[in-house]
């Protein structure tokens, strides 16, 4: 033999060999394609299977809200009537602050004019106090007086 038949020999085992490897990777392949087609057969299946759960849970989705739209439109009277409590009570609350603070500015006048007069405002004070104390002293003697002759 001579070289040239030598090297179509060596290629011929090569090619052989190489087909082997390729005969068994093709075999893999083909049998994880039958598994994708078993998969992909099974997808329709399980899509209806999620579908009809899905349509389930909107269902009572749709249900649910439903329901607390009802129980919005029962309380929502009340959520009326607690905001006029409050506005109530805010219109009062400001109304007495405004009370308060004429008091408080009435109050400060009152205490300046004290301060201008000094003493003499607690003079009068006490010369009235000794006035009406007499005043009722001989109130009470005349009505003991009309009480005996009568």
């Amino acid at each position: 033999m001579d070289f040239l038949g030598i090297g179509v020999l060596i290629i011929g085992i090569a090619f052989a060999v190489v087909s082997i490897f390729l005969i068994k990777t093709l075999n893999n392949l083909a049998g994880v394609l039958s598994g994708v087609r078993e998969t992909v057969d099974q997808l329709p299946e399980q899509l209806d299977s999620v579908m009809k759960e899905t349509t389930g849970v909107l269902h009572n989705s749709n249900d649910t809200l439903a329901d607390v739209n009802e129980k919005i439109k029962a309380l929502s009277p009340l959520f009326y009537i607690v905001g006029d409590i409050g506005e109530s009570s805010r219109k009062l609350t400001s109304s007495l602050v405004d009370m308060t603070s004429s008091l408080k500015n009435t109050t400060f006048e009152g205490e300046q004019k004290i301060n201008e007069e000094g003493w003499r405002g607690i003079y009068g004070a006490l010369a009235m106090t000794y006035y009406l104390s007499q005043k009722r002293k001989a109130l009470k003697s005349a009505a003991q007086l009309d009480r005996t002759t009568s």
